[in-house]
């Protein structure tokens, strides 16, 4: 795998189509489209281009989320039935295992950054390998 930084345009850069479950929605004909932009090394995690038009629908996070609104307009009702407008320049977090409702009034485009979750012991082991480097590499780059 390429080690090559990556520079992308989310807000105009072309999406394929990308269904929503047609069992999630509950009002309107959303339509989805998206693009991945990049993946990690261990494709843990991915950034995306995302958009939908008007729709109202249920989306289920089986990985970490978040979420940049670029344009338009989308309101989120969680869990405890609050709801949110995200507009362009804001940010949400929807922790793996949450669910939410989105109300898409027109077209939304999104930049999403998604992390799968690891096992705890695998987390443990990479969070111990990577404070390991950091120290490793400090100790080499201080002369």
């Amino acid at each position: 795998m390429s080690t090559s930084v990556v520079i992308a345009e989310p807000a105009t850069v072309d999406l394929i189509p990308d269904p929503i479950r047609p069992e999630w929605i509950i009002e309107g004909t959303p339509q989805a489209k998206s693009l991945p932009l990049a993946r990690s090394r261990d494709g843990a995690s991915a950034v995306m281009a995302w958009s939908c038009t008007a729709g109202r629908f249920n989306w289920h996070y089986s990985g970490d989320e978040t979420v940049h609104i670029i344009s338009g307009e989308v309101y989120i009702t969680n869990e405890r039935d609050e709801v949110c407008r995200l507009g362009p320049g804001d940010m949400a977090f929807f922790p793996a295992g949450s669910r939410s409702t989105w109300r898409v009034p027109v077209e939304v485009r999104k930049l999403a950054v998604c992390r799968q979750n690891m096992p705890w012991p695998v987390a443990i082991a990479v969070r111990t390998m990577s404070r390991i480097k950091a120290f490793i590499t400090d100790i080499l780059y201080r002369e």
